[in-house]
């Protein structure tokens, strides 16, 4: 197992993951591709120092990009979404 600061690249700051945080107590991080949820939950945890309830976590496919006629695609990226337990809050993300 990596090492939890590795597998957590940082948080997701939109206007969707703002709403779901606080109606549902859940958070949105970039974390690395090979992590599973398991690792996401314990790095998480560890961390934050937080109690999880659930991990969900989505693979996103990078976009198409353009330089004048060269086109290319940006990286592929994992996305994970955190599930809390209430009353639990994470310290240094209650201001998004």
């Amino acid at each position: 197992m990596k090492a939890a600061h590795h597998l957590i690249l940082g948080p997701l700051i939109t206007e969707k993951t703002h709403l779901m945080k606080e109606a549902g107590n859940k958070i949105t991080l970039k974390v690395a591709p090979d992590a599973n949820k398991i690792e996401i939950r314990k790095a998480v945890e560890e961390i934050f120092k937080v109690k999880v309830l659930k991990v969900n976590t989505i693979r996103m496919k990078g976009k198409k990009k353009r330089l004048g006629r060269t086109e290319g695609y940006k990286s592929d990226w994992k996305k994970a979404v955190v599930t809390l337990a209430p009353g639990e809050k994470l310290k240094g993300f209650e201001g998004f």
